[in-house]
């Protein structure tokens, strides 16, 4: 199986050690992995499950983001929609297990493949390979504006640190997103991490999949990063009704996040905090 970390030798540099004589220096450094990770779906049967989409990721909780993409993107609505799901070997040699077989339920729905529109991803970038907005602005069954949910502004201030602590594979490389899943009393239910942010959020989401959770109602949904359209939608297909960032959200999230009645917060660092829609849930 992949590794979530590699070893590489590296030049250090530092020029504050000019005073000793010693600017540079060779030593190991620990890098994130990222490789791709084919998703195959459709029926069961010989040569019915088709590529659906590339991602690039780190290895590590594949299964769950794979049905978490299916999930997030509508494709599936529950975990009885897949009635299999499992690692294969690729086509590399050695094997490097980078591809995802799922077997959808009977009477679940093949989703077209269609070059023009394939799932193409980066681990920068979720919908990149989508041909407009609107392709992706897919409607959750769940509605998180009904969810009463209310969360103290002081329990959300405490969450980033929370997160930060349960990094693991970021203490190593630097170099790791990460997507948390809380109880509105602050409290860490699974914590999942990735070189890209969409892949976090999916592999969380996939774990709620199969551990048949949804809709994760009472429950915030912390990200590393910036809060953007597609990390907003996620939260809405998972039934998130609370998305908290440590960095900006986009126009078009703020948008979603309002007509989903979703609550997005943003700048969450130290005591202090944005809220771009839904405030009603925030208490002081």
């Amino acid at each position: 199986m992949g590794r979530a970390t590699d070893r590489r030798g590296v030049l250090r540099i530092d020029l504050d050690n000019a005073e000793t004589g010693r600017t540079s220096v060779r030593r190991q450094d620990s890098l994130a992995v990222e490789e791709p990770l084919e998703i195959r779906v459709g029926s069961a049967g010989p040569g019915r499950r088709r590529p659906l989409a590339v991602t690039m990721r780190t290895p590590g909780d594949d299964i769950d983001l794979a049905i978490g993409f299916l999930l997030t993107e509508g494709l599936i609505r529950s975990a009885d929609d897949v009635r299999t799901a499992q690692l294969c070997a690729g086509a590399e040699t050695p094997n490097t297990y980078n591809v995802v077989d799922v077997v959808l339920s009977p009477g679940v729905p093949e989703p077209a493949v269609d070059p023009a529109r394939n799932f193409y991803t980066t681990s920068s970038c979720g919908v990149c390979g989508k041909a407009s907005i609107d392709a992706v602005r897919t409607r959750s069954v769940f509605a998180v504006g009904d969810d009463p949910v209310t969360v103290p502004a002081a329990v959300l201030a405490a969450l980033p640190d929370r997160l930060r602590a349960a990094q693991r594979g970021f203490d190593r490389t630097g170099g790791l997103h990460a997507a948390g899943l809380f109880t509105a009393g602050g409290d860490l239910v699974v914590l999942r991490e990735d070189v890209g942010r969409h892949n976090a959020v999916d592999k969380v989401v996939g774990w709620a999949v199969r551990e048949r959770r949804l809709p994760l109602t009472r429950h915030v949904l912390l990200v590393s990063g910036r809060a953007s359209f597609e990390l907003t939608q996620k939260a809405w297909m998972a039934g998130v009704p609370l998305l908290a960032a440590v960095s900006a959200p986009s126009t078009l999230a703020a948008e979603l996040a309002e007509e989903a009645g979703l609550t997005l917060v943003g700048f969450l660092r130290g005591n202090a905090m944005n809220v771009y829609a839904r405030p009603e849930r925030i208490t002081t």
